[in-house]
């Protein structure tokens, strides 16, 4: 099973690596619901040491579907089609998606995707509580002097 690369650390911030996204089906874990091992999947969650999101990376083989729909109680998610095409569902609208696509799915709306496309399909899903986001990220943010580092390597 490959393991996530820690890049730098420090109070403020985690860096990490997945690596290069080809090699997505290296990774493994257990589904907690399952007990089965679910390939071409990783959760980034813990590596960071997110408080607020959940963010995962997966490929889906060609000619293939995710093999279960599935809901939250709390937690909305938005799904990023990075590679492949195919079709998501959510409740009974089934609609196309491709690369680029970004689908936003609220808690309740039962989902489920597949991949019609003759290569692999690699997605990311944040998941994060439905109505957290207080501000737009432009109004949250500050502008501060700050020295900039990579100018020096």
């Amino acid at each position: 099973m490959k393991q996530i690369e820690k890049i730098s650390e420090n109070r403020n911030y985690t860096a990490i690596s997945i690596g290069d996204l080809d090699k997505l089906p290296d990774y493994s874990f257990i589904h907690p619901k399952t007990n089965q091992e679910v390939r071409g999947k990783v959760f980034v969650k813990e590596a960071t040491k997110a408080t607020g999101t959940e963010i995962s990376f997966t490929t889906l083989p060609p000619k293939s579907e995710l093999p279960y729909f599935h809901f939250h109680n709390k937690d909305e998610e938005t799904y990023i089609i990075l590679k492949g095409a195919g079709y998501y569902q959510v409740d009974d609208d089934c609609f196309p998606i491709a690369e680029g696509s970004v689908i936003r799915v609220a808690p309740q709306g039962k989902r489920g995707l597949c991949n019609t496309s003759d290569t692999e399909m690699i997605y990311i899903c944040v998941q994060s509580k439905e109505n957290s986001l207080e501000e737009h990220t432009t109004d949250d943010g500050e502008r501060v002097d700050c020295e900039s580092q990579w100018r020096k390597l």
